[in-house]
């Protein structure tokens, strides 16, 4: 049972990793240091949507933008860590004390 614990606990922890590479690519294209034009960048943004967007749109429909920033990365981030300690709690913690 361990063993999907820890699968469990690192899927969650790339995908934070994932959330923070798609905040940090917006931060990015909007201070023009990458550009929009450039087919990589295009593809980048298309692949990182299409795994965070599903996840976010939800919490951004229920928590507004503050003075044009999104906070909804932050408390899907948190809610990652919740769920971490969670799946450590329940899955991995019982089957060290074996």
């Amino acid at each position: 049972m361990s063993y999907l614990g820890f699968l469990l606990y690192q899927a969650l922890e790339i995908y934070s990793f994932i959330i923070i590479a798609t905040i940090i690519i917006s931060w990015l294209i909007a201070f023009n240091v990458l550009s929009m034009t450039h087919d990589i960048t295009r593809k980048l943004i298309s692949i990182l949507g299409r795994l965070t967007d599903p996840v976010l749109r939800p919490v951004q429909r229920v928590v507004p933008s503050i003075g044009g920033i999104d906070l909804s990365p932050i408390i899907v981030i948190f809610g990652i860590m919740l769920l971490q300690r969670i799946v450590y709690q329940v899955f991995i913690l019982p089957s060290m004390a074996i």
